[in-house]
């Protein structure tokens, strides 16, 4: 379990024998392209870690017309539906692999027993959340403040193997704008 334990050193800065115990909960388990690890309206009762694959997140449009992809999980970060797994609501994403997938996963009984083992654990799952709000304010600032080509360049600057692996009209999707839209600036990209 060393991708695990790596990335929790990383991601919360925490001591080796603190790591330990968090990775003990996690579970390995591959996921197979296509399938569901959640569906909008259903409860989440896990957390997992993408070691490989790609994940995504979307929902259809109010209307019911299409879909509307929020995020695309990568190799190294968490997968979850957040509100859903710390308030216990209904889900709003759907969660679904573009691939096969490996995963660490823990569930959400042994997340909430976390604490009972790290004492500073209330702390670090405030860093964790703090993270993913950070993550999210800097999507809409992205949003509300860049032309799509300013957004697919930035996107394309950190991704640049996704768009070998996931089919574009989802990374449009998550970008804001029309497949039309990002075929123009990626022929305007290569030229």
């Amino acid at each position: 379990m060393k991708d695990i334990e790596s990335y929790i050193h990383s991601y919360f800065g925490i001591g080796h024998k603190d790591v330990s115990k968090i990775s003990d909960f996690f579970k390995e388990n591959h996921i197979a392209k296509g399938d569901f690890l959640l569906k909008t309206g259903g409860q989440n009762t896990q957390l997992s870690f993408l070691k490989s694959g790609y994940i995504r997140f979307f929902a259809s449009s109010p209307n019911g017309e299409k879909e509307i992809t929020q995020w695309i999980a990568t190799p190294g970060t968490f997968v979850t539906d957040l509100s859903c797994l710390i308030f216990d609501a209904p889900a709003k994403w759907n969660i679904q692999t573009l691939s096969d997938c490996e995963l660490y996963t823990i569930s959400e009984a042994n997340y909430k027993q976390i604490g009972d083992h790290i004492p500073n654990w209330p702390h670090l799952e405030k860093l964790f959340i703090s993270k993913c709000f950070n993550t999210l304010e800097d999507r809409i600032f992205s949003h509300l403040s860049m032309s799509s080509e300013e957004r697919y360049n930035m996107f394309f600057q950190f991704n640049p193997e996704m768009f070998n692996q996931v089919p574009l009209h989802f990374i449009a999707s998550m970008l804001g704008m029309t497949p039309e839209t990002l075929s123009r600036i990626r022929k305007k990209q290569s030229s």
